[in-house]
Formats: C-alpha cells, sequence, structure tokens
C-alpha cells in the first residue's frame, strides 16, 4: 500500500513476524532433532547401564552388595511349629463368624521374628518316599491330640517312635483304597489319564491324595490349622502335596478352571450356607467338565442321620438346598452310589447362556477378574468361563501325561506367551535339572521328595523332574505375570504367593527350595532377610537351596546364609556366565540349646 506521494507504507510488524517463524521452526527441528538423539542416547545409556549393572558387574563400577554379618538367634521352643501368617496366637485378635480367624493374617513389620524356628526335640531325618506314605517320626510332629482324637477313624495311631497311617478317614474308616477304588467306578475318567489333577478339601491326614498318586492324579490337599491340628504337617511329612489353607471370606490362591477334580470327604463345609458362596468358590477353580466329589453329610442321608446328630427332615432339606444351588451352577448329578455322591460342571457355557437374569446367584460382571486370587474378596456370583478357551475344558484337555508337553491354549494370557517360547523353556529346564543333578547328587535319589520353585514360569522345573520321586509346589508371583493358568493346564499344581509374607506351609516341610533371579525381581519390595529367614523355616534340616541370582546379590545371599548356620557354596551358571552365579546352600540340623537334645 503507497501513501499519499506515492511512497510505500512499512509495517515493522509484519516484516519481522516471516523471519521470526523461520527461525522458530528451525530452532524446533533442531530440538526435535536433539531431543531425538539424546532421547535415543539416554535410554541406550540406561541400557548399558542396567546391563553392565545387574547383568555384568564385573565389568561395572558397581560392586557387588555387601552387608554386615549377622548371627540370628534361636526363637523360643514354643515356636517350633511357627506358622506366620496362621498363627493361633494372633486369633483372638479376629473373629470367629465364617472362620475369619484361620485365614491369612500376617504380622507387622514391627512384630516379624528375625530367629531361627528350632526343630522339636529328637528330630530326625524324615522317613524316606515311598515308606514316608505309611509312617513318620513322632518326634518330628509330636501330637498327642490328633493320635487320640481320631484313632477310631484310623487316621494315623502311634507304635512305638512312629506315626503309622493305615488309610483310614471319617467316611473310610477301613481304608481308603476301596473309597477311591468304588470312585474310581463311577468316574472311569479317574483311569485313563482324563483327571490328573485334584484339590482335597478338609484333607485329613491326606491319606484320599496319597492314595491317587499310585494312580496318576496329582492331589493337592488343603486344611487350615484349626483344632484338629497339623493335618498339612502330617501330610508333608509323609511326602504328600499340601497347603494351609480355608475357604472362609477370600479365594483361594489358585487361578478359575484349575483342577480336575475337587473333594469333600466329610470336610464339614456349609456348603450352602451364605448364599452358597463356599460353593461358588468350588465352582470357579473347577475346570469346565469337571467334577465335584462329595462324601458325608447329608450324602445317603436316609441310613446316616442317626450318626449325625440330626434328623432326616433335617438332612432332606439339605440334601435338596444342595442339589438345587448346584443345579444353578451348571453342576449335573453325575453319578451317585452308597455315601459317594459326583457331580459334573457343564463343560461348556451352553447353561449358563440359560440362566434367568434375575436368578440367585447371578454371574459375575465383567469387574471382577476370574483368575485373581491373593487376598481377593469372596463374591456371590458365578464366574462364567471365558468361551474363548474352550480346549481348556477337561473333555478337550489331551490326557496326562501327554498334556505336559503340549502347548496350553491359556498360554496366551501370559506376556510374550507363545508355543515357540514355551518348547525353548522345556528345553532349557531339562538341560538346567540335569546340571543341578551333577551340582546336588541327592536330587533324583529318595533322599529329596519335597521340592518348591518359588518363583515358576511355566513349571518347566517341575516337568524336568517329572520322571523322579519327587513333587513340585509350583509358585507363582502374585505380583507378577500370572502363568499359574498355564502351570494347571499342564497337569501341575501350583500356589500363587508374594515372598514379602510367609508361605502357607509348616516349618521343616521342603526338601529343596529353588530361586531363579526371585531377588532381581522382587529386592525392590521384599527385605532379602525376611525371605531367607522364611526359607530357612519351611526348609527341613539338610534340605537343599539352589539359588540362581545375579552376582550383585549373591554375596548378600551368602553372608546372610551363614548367620542362619548354612553352608553355601558358589557355582557357575552351566553356560559359565559372567552375570550370574549360582548358590548351593545346605541347611544344617541343629537343636534348640534349651533343649535336652544337642
Amino acid at each position: 500500500m503507497n501513501n499519499q506521494d506515492g511512497k510505500p507504507v512499512n509495517h515493522p510488524e509484519k516484516s519481522r513476524l516471516v523471519p521470526m517463524a523461520i527461525i522458530f521452526v528451525v530452532i524446533c527441528g533442531f530440538s526435535f532433532y536433539m531431543g531425538v538423539i539424546f532421547c535415543s542416547e539416554k535410554y541406550r545409556f540406561l541400557s548399558i547401564y542396567s546391563q553392565k549393572s545387574i547383568e555384568s558387574p564385573k565389568e561395572s563400577s558397581i560392586s557387588p552388595l555387601q552387608i554386615k554379618y549377622i548371627s540370628f538367634p534361636e526363637c523360643s521352643i514354643d515356636f517350633q511349629d511357627y506358622t506366620p501368617c496362621m498363627d493361633p496366637r494372633r486369633w483372638k485378635k479376629y473373629g470367629s463368624y465364617r472362620q475369619i480367624l484361620l485365614e491369612r493374617h500376617c504380622p507387622p513389620e514391627y512384630e516379624r521374628k528375625e530367629c531361627l524356628v528350632p526343630p522339636p526335640d529328637g528330630y530326625k531325618p524324615p522317613i524316606r518316599w515311598p515308606k514316608s506314605r505309611d509312617e513318620c517320626w513322632y518326634s518330628n510332629v509330636p501330637n498327642e491330640w490328633i493320635n487320640k482324637q481320631k484313632s477310631n477313624q484310623h487316621w494315623l495311631r502311634k507304635e512305638g517312635e512312629k506315626f503309622i497311617f493305615p488309610g483310614g478317614g471319617t467316611m473310610f474308616p477301613n481304608g481308603v483304597g476301596k473309597y477311591v477304588d468304588l470312585m474310581q467306578d463311577l468316574v472311569p475318567e479317574m483311569k485313563d489319564g482324563t483327571i490328573r489333577t485334584a484339590i482335597d478339601t478338609g484333607c485329613g491326614v491326606a491319606s484320599w491324595g496319597g492314595d491317587l498318586l499310585d494312580r496318576g492324579i496329582l492331589t493337592l490337599s488343603l486344611a487350615p490349622r484349626d483344632n484338629h491340628r497339623a493335618q498339612v504337617q502330617f501330610a508333608l511329612e509323609r511326602g504328600i502335596p499340601a497347603i494351609l489353607g480355608v475357604i472362609s471370606t477370600q479365594r483361594l490362591p489358585f487361578p478359575s478352571n484349575s483342577f480336575d477334580m475337587a473333594h469333600c470327604s466329610r470336610c464339614l463345609i456349609p456348603w450352602t450356607e451364605f448364599g452358597g458362596i463356599y460353593l461358588l468358590e468350588i465352582h470357579r477353580i473347577v475346570r469346565p467338565g469337571g467334577f465335584w466329589v462329595l462324601s458325608g453329610p447329608p450324602i445317603n442321608y436316609e441310613r446316616r442321620w442317626r450318626g449325625w446328630n440330626s434328623t432326616v427332615e433335617a438332612q432332606r432339606s439339605d440334601y435338596e438346598k444342595l442339589q438345587e444351588l448346584l443345579t444353578k451352577l451348571c453342576f449335573k448329578m453325575y453319578k451317585i452310589k452308597g455315601d459317594i455322591a459326583v457331580w459334573q460342571k457343564s463343560s461348556d457355557n451352553n447353561c449358563y447362556h440359560k440362566l434367568a437374569k434375575n436368578t440367585y446367584p447371578p454371574k459375575c460382571d465383567s469387574s471382577l477378574e476370574p483368575d485373581s486370587a491373593w487376598y481377593t474378596p469372596l463374591r456371590a456370583c458365578i464366574v462364567v468361563p471365558d468361551p474363548k478357551f474352550n480346549k481348556s475344558s477337561l473333555s478337550s484337555i489331551s490326557k496326562w501325561p501327554e498334556r505336559l508337553h503340549v502347548t496350553p491354549e491359556r498360554i496366551s494370557m501370559v506376556h510374550r506367551g507363545k508355543a515357540r517360547t514355551f518348547k525353548h523353556d522345556n528345553i532349557k529346564w531339562k538341560k538346567l535339572a540335569a546340571y543341578y543333578k551333577k551340582l546336588i547328587p541327592d536330587l533324583g535319589t529318595d533322599k529329596i521328595r519335597n521340592v518348591m520353585d518359588m518363583n515358576t514360569l511355566y513349571g518347566g522345573f517341575a516337568v524336568a523332574l517329572i520322571n523322579d520321586s519327587v513333587w513340585v509346589m509350583n509358585v507363582v508371583s502374585s505380583y507378577g505375570t500370572n502363568s499359574l493358568p498355564v502351570v494347571f493346564d499342564r497337569g501341575l499344581i501350583g500356589t500363587l504367593h508374594d515372598w514379602c509374607e510367609a508361605f502357607s506351609t509348616y516349618p521343616r516341610t521342603y526338601d529343596l527350595l529353588h530361586l531363579d533371579v526371585l531377588f532381581t525381581a522382587e529386592s525392590h519390595r521384599c527385605e532379602m532377610k525376611y525371605v531367607l529367614l522364611e526359607m530357612d523355616r519351611i526348609l527341613r534340616p539338610s534340605g537343599y537351596a539352589i539359588i540362581r541370582e545375579s552376582i550383585y546379590f549373591t554375596d548378600a545371599i551368602t553372608t546372610i546364609a551363614k548367620g542362619m548356620r548354612w553352608e553355601c557354596r558358589k557355582e557357575d551358571t552351566e553356560k559359565g556366565s559372567d552375570t550370574q552365579n549360582i548358590l548351593i546352600c545346605q541347611k544344617k540340623l541343629w537343636y534348640s540349646s534349651n533343649q535336652s537334645s544337642r
């Protein structure tokens, strides 16, 4: 635009706008370019730093973790059967409603014991499997109460220095063998490898689970620490899989659709009370097409009611309520004979689709994760199996032992879980187990029976030991990837757990503990000292720990282990890694200074 004398008009704002815009664009572009370089170099640096500090400490300026030596004192002799999270000393803090006091209630950190749990006076190395199934040393489980209360039902009897297990139970006082024979006649799937995993609720001394081992069925026996005392301790002393637990207000620590069969032999669980919430939990953990077996009240009430301090009318009512509830949960009566009744869970979702919207119990909504099982409250709703996993039903899954090596359908739930990684995991653990047997010659012999893999992925270590006379408790972190459904789909057993807390078992119940970089994964949450003290509590005297760990942690672990009276030696990994070592530790047998035996 021109002014009146024809000269152009200058607009300084517009004349500066274009250069400033250009400069701004150049600066932004340059900043973006430098940012990309910086960020990429930053993450490259972090990656290198992480690799050198954790994977290759020898090449790093970071020294291995060093801690001060502490000689841990002995706990009082009153703590010889100490179960920290199920401690009868703390029962009075919790109510008896729905047996809440029997659930897990771990002590706060300021109440944690920093001492070594002593063995009973006269403790001896456990009798070896399979002889241990029939007898154990009285001095190892000196429980006179259960002997007096249950000897008439032939649970066990004391003979000299030993407890003898004749194989009796409340509903099978004449022997568990005949009881299981009848059950197999009712459920032929127990004979051909269809049924592989089972859970026994209210297990007594685990005679049912012990008998099934010879029939190819792996049973996890479950019982609380209650007035029966030491049920789980007896089971594990016998070499039979077991864990402390109770169906109360929280889910059991297992994913949905885990077990092929569930069993209750007069376990006295009020199945139809509280809206049927206990039976709803059984429904959740039993695989589609799986079985629930009940013997005891109210089964065969017409003949048995007089011995139950009840009336025939009351027992008939209980039976009708039970049958009605099971029908609503899509269980169908499979077979019944004498004292044994068997129901089968629907193998598909057609039954659930037919349930009316306003019926009780309702179907769970999508906000409730079916496999969430660590301190997860029970809810009175039906967990409907995920239809996309239709090959995980009992009628579709491979029979035992083929299912051990077939890639489970539910591996897709695991991050990066694929058939290729599953196969690689099998190959890896086969080689590792062979190497471990060279480091511990007792592994693979009758000196080691109860094994725990403290942080498994797919149960690979258990698979590698499948032909040995051991059973493996596969533990999956409750704070990590939940791969436990894969473990159960393979025909193995396990549990969720948080190693910042005590495990649900008695002292001196495992012969071998295995850790695979557990402290690398959990040291930011769990104090190493307490994890190792818990390992000492549950490990039997003369038992072993295989600790595969970053070299950053191994010196500190060795120092703490020495303070627990363990003997440890450092070994190279099977490939001679510069980043990891294997510690082979053995717990010494010692006796309390307050006892007569030394």
